[in-house]
């Protein structure tokens, strides 16, 4: 993580075009800070490989005591930077938040910064090239669980915070950390958690470091989520496997029900059929279509998703910005019938799917889960047992200015920490915090930023973490938190 680039305006910083990376000089305190950031990158990457080797997996079925090990350890790593009253906070059965403060400047703007110390399962371990939480480094990657999907993001936060009050003792700003640890199983408590603490957790503007780049080494900031519909559908035909050899040929067969079924749900293009589903769909205006067919992202999208070369994509490459952000998707996200390990000769009893709709402005979640439900039970065949279970119904999340000084200040922070220009894009992805964590403080601006590429794979097996922008990150959030010390919401 060797660095070459020195900071400040008279060493002639500038982006990929050329341009001046700073319109006036960082301050001696920013100064400092930066290069303290600088020369501790070892130990900030070693402090994240201490939270990746904690299992710290929030759902069901696992140990829950990794969640509160994984939660002091980030305790921990906050006390050190230097945060006032760091402590753990839960309810109920709830996996325990960790929240720390430092707000002595009564003048200056107060930040929420946002991280979660939980994380997925490893998934497939035969799948991965190294032990998922025993991080390795290779080829200018860190390799494990979480490593950037976001305990990155955690020691983003610290690395900032500690860089200041280790050099000058202070922070342009006040701030407020709160670490989640249940992001992963759909925030389902955090409403009423900010509840409970919405005086401490008052603020100006939030960041929240749990998004990805548009590409390694571009700085983006996320301005739209896609929301989340999900729901079980199971066909039942019997009341118990039977033998295929004994019973097959006068028997329906439930497996094949629910494919058929599955397969009314979306035409050969995966053009979402569910009648009603497109009606609410904000359409974009004529500046963002320019701006997302202006984006070149087919080479990116089929490296990262390991697509064969054989299969196209299912729309033109100027429309994949759209399709990616602000368009619905249907996804058959879980399948399951019998066992692959101990399959058998039989005709299964059952078949069993969960179905989900990312949803896009101005679509209602509501009405979403109830169309699916009505096209399901509408082309369900005749006589089969059809149960509908609703999972999940999140709502999206758009910025609605970002010339809102806020998101502004986010943008030239970042091109200063990564020397390139930053974009604002949409995420297809959802996280389910925003809205809510937002509305509850009283719709402050939410700035999502992060580490992840499209090399990540989040949630799935060999999630890794570009070191480069490791570092570079750190020094964004450095001038962010400098940056946001004259922010003054509109």
């Amino acid at each position: 993580m060797e660095n070459n680039h020195r900071h400040g305006p008279t060493c002639g910083c500038v982006n990929e075009k050329g341009q001046p990376l700073y319109v006036n000089a960082p301050s001696e305190e920013t100064e400092k800070a930066l290069n303290f950031c600088e020369k501790n990158m070892t130990s900030w990457l070693s402090e994240l490989e201490t939270l990746v080797k904690i299992p710290s997996i929030s759902l069901d079925g696992f140990d829950p005591n990794q969640l509160k090990l994984s939660a002091e350890a980030t305790a921990e790593s906050l006390r050190r930077a230097g945060l006032d009253k760091v402590e753990l906070l839960s309810f109920g059965d709830v996996h325990p938040y960790v929240y720390g403060e430092w707000v002595h400047k009564p003048d200056a703007p107060t930040l929420l910064l946002y991280a979660h110390h939980d994380v997925q399962p490893a998934g497939r371990e035969e799948k991965w090239k190294s032990n998922p939480f025993n991080p390795t480094v290779s080829q200018g990657r860190l390799y494990g669980r979480g490593a950037a999907d976001d305990k990155a993001g955690i020691l983003a936060h610290v690395a900032a915070i500690s860089s200041f009050l280790k050099t000058s003792g202070e922070l342009p700003v006040n701030v407020k950390v709160l670490i989640e640890g249940e992001e992963e199983t759909g925030s389902h408590h955090l409403a009423e958690f900010v509840r409970r603490y919405r005086h401490a957790l008052q603020a100006d503007a939030m960041i929240l470091t749990d998004c990805a780049n548009l590409d390694s080494g571009i700085p983006s900031v996320t301005t739209a989520l896609r929301g989340l519909v999900a729901l079980d559908v199971e066909i039942e035909s019997l009341s118990h496997p039977v033998h295929s050899g004994l019973w097959g040929g006068i028997l329906p067969d439930p497996v094949l029900a629910l494919s058929k079924l599955l397969s009314t749900l979306t035409n050969e293009f995966g053009r979402i059929q569910v009648e009603g589903i497109y009606e609410d769909v904000r359409a974009l205006s004529d500046q963002e279509r320019l701006a997302f067919e202006s984006y070149q992202m087919a080479d990116l999208a089929r490296r990262a998703t390991g697509l064969y070369h054989d299969l196209p994509f299912a729309v033109a490459e100027k429309q994949f910005a759209q399709a990616l952000w602000r368009e619905p998707s249907l996804s058959v996200n879980a399948i399951q019938s019998g066992s692959r390990k101990l399959v058998s000769n039989v005709i299964q009893d059952g078949a069993w799917a969960r179905v989900s709709v990312r949803i896009v402005p101005d679509m209602k979640p509501e009405k979403v889960l109830a169309a699916l439900e009505a096209h399901l039970r509408k082309n369900a065949p005749s006589g089969f047992y059809l149960k509908l279970v609703p999972q999940a119904a999140g709502h999206w999340w758009c910025v609605d200015d970002v010339n809102e000084p806020a998101y502004q200040i986010a943008a030239r922070s970042l091109e200063k920490g990564y020397g390139h220009t930053a974009q604002f894009i949409g995420c297809g992805a959802s996280i389910p915090f925003v809205q809510p964590l937002s509305e509850e403080l009283g719709a402050i601006p939410a700035i999502l930023v992060g580490v992840e590429d499209p090399y990540t794979n989040a949630h799935s097996e060999n999630e890794s973490l570009d070191l480069q922008d490791f570092r570079k990150t750190l020094l964004g959030q450095v001038h962010m938190l400098a940056d946001f010390a004259k922010y003054k919401r509109r």
